[in-house]
C-alpha cells in the first residue's frame, strides 16, 4: 500500500526532509487518532508474526513455476468501494490488504493499487503503514517463483471501545479529520504451486478511516498494533 516527492521549501530545507516531515506527520497522525480515542498503549498481536514473515514461513522453496501458466492472469486489482460507511470501507480495505497474487503482479504493482485507497489529504495519509504490510521485493521474487497467492475475507468489523467511549465523551473531537478507527477480523488464505489448498490463518487489523459527509470514504493508514 504512494511515493511522493516534494520540492525544498523557500527556508532552504531540502526534499528529503521534507519527504521524512511528511512520513513522520502521517504516522504523527496515527499516534494522535490512537491517544484521542482512549487507546492509552498499543496492544500486541498476541504473538502474530508479520505478514512478511508470515508468508515466508508459509512459502515453499523457490523452484519453477510449471504448474501456472506464464499468461495467466487474476482479477484487476481492486480499488477502494464508493461508501459513506466506514465499517464497510475497512472491511473491504483489509480484505486488499491482506491479499495478493505474484502470478499476476509485481510488488510494485501492488503497492501502487494499495496507494489507490489512501485519502488524498496528506497531513492525514500514513503510505508506510500500509507499505510495510507488503513483502519486500527479495521475498516477492522469491514467492513468485512458487506462484504464491492469498485471498482474504473480512467476517467482522467494529469500532474499538476505547474509541466508542471517546466519541461519547466528546462527539465533536471526530469533525476535524472525520478518521475512526476500525477493528476488522478476518481470515487469509495462501496458496501456491502444488498445494491449492495451501493454509489459512486468522488475521485482524485496525485502521484509520477518514469518511468526511462530502466525499466517500478513504483509507488513513494501519495502527501498529490490533485495538480491541
Amino acid at each position: 500500500m504512494q511515493k511522493r516527492s516534494f520540492s525544498a521549501s523557500r527556508s532552504g530545507v531540502s526534499g528529503g526532509a521534507l519527504v521524512r516531515r511528511r512520513a513522520l506527520l502521517g504516522t504523527a497522525v496515527l499516534v494522535v487518532l490512537v491517544v484521542c480515542s482512549g487507546i492509552l498503549a498499543y496492544v500486541t498481536r498476541d504473538g502474530r508474526s508479520s505478514p512478511e514473515h508470515a508468508a515466508a514461513a508459509s512459502s515453499p522453496a523457490p523452484g519453477p513455476s510449471g504448474s501456472v501458466s506464464p499468461g495467466a492472469r487474476s482479477a484487476a486489482l481492486p480499488g477502494p468501494p464508493s461508501t459513506h460507511d466506514p465499517i464497510a470501507f475497512a472491511k473491504a480495505a483489509a480484505v486488499a490488504l491482506w491479499s495478493y497474487d505474484t502470478r499476476s503482479s509485481s510488488q510494485p504493482e501492488l503497492v501502487a493499487s494499495l496507494h489507490r485507497w489512501l485519502t488524498d489529504e496528506g497531513q492525514y495519509a500514513d503510505a508506510d503503514s500500509v507499505d510495510r504490510l507488503v513483502p519486500s521485493p527479495l521475498l516477492w521474487g522469491r514467492m513468485a517463483d512458487s506462484g504464491q497467492f492469498a485471498t482474504a475475507t473480512a467476517a467482522e468489523a467494529h469500532f474499538p471501545e476505547s474509541f466508542t467511549r471517546a466519541l461519547q465523551a466528546d462527539p465533536g473531537a471526530i469533525s476535524q479529520a472525520y478518521v475512526y478507527a476500525v477493528t476488522v477480523s478476518g481470515k487469509q488464505s495462501i496458496s501456491w504451486n502444488g498445494a491449492p489448498a495451501g493454509g489459512a490463518e486468522d488475521r485482524s487489523a485496525t485502521l484509520a478511516v477518514q469518511c468526511r459527509p462530502d466525499r466517500p470514504c478513504a483509507l488513513a493508514g494501519v495502527l501498529p498494533a490490533v485495538a480491541p
